[in-house]
């Protein structure tokens, strides 16, 4: 009978163990890791995170000259999307502040020069992001609202939010 009962108590412990596993993998599936890129070569420049000693003093070059505006963190390429004419890189910004850490900005280069969008997201480093024709999305979670999520959407100029 002791045997019954301790071979329950864990199966008890088992199921809730994947319960809790199944929870976190769900959490890591919608919030997949951002991919990682210092190094963006392309037919209009290479993009290229400068690195320094401090690790948030990093700066983003086009062709070893400094992209303007100015932009110094933490940096990463997650993402680039190939148009017409025109590549369009994700660029994360990590601050290392802890009141908003990591702000995204796009940089759009095309022949002859590059666009670069204004700083925008919730704080979040979890991103998803994805092309909708000639637009991007990115998902983030909300600050404003945790049960939410914020979706930027940038056309190549503008970026507009929604919540959803």
């Amino acid at each position: 009978m002791r045997s019954l009962f301790l071979s329950g108590i864990k199966l008890l412990a088992a199921g809730a163990l994947l319960a809790c596993s199944q929870g976190s993998m769900a959490s890591t599936t919608e919030w997949p890791a951002s991919p990682s890129r210092l190094v963006l070569p392309s037919p209009y420049g290479t993009l290229q995170v400068k690195t320094t000693d401090y690790i948030y003093e990093s700066h983003l070059l086009l062709d070893g000259k400094e992209v303007q505006p100015h932009m110094v963190g933490l940096l990463n390429i997650p993402y680039a999307f190939t148009l017409p004419g025109k590549l369009s890189a994700l660029i994360s910004v990590n601050s290392g502040s802890s009141v908003c850490p990591v702000q995204y900005r796009w940089v759009t280069l095309y022949k002859g020069g590059y666009h670069v969008s204004r700083p925008f997201g919730s704080c979040s480093s979890q991103i998803k992001v994805s092309a909708i024709g000639r637009r991007f999305e990115l998902a983030t979670p909300s600050k404003a609202a945790p049960n939410k999520i914020d979706i930027y959407v940038y056309d190549g100029r503008n970026i507009k939010q929604r919540v959803r």
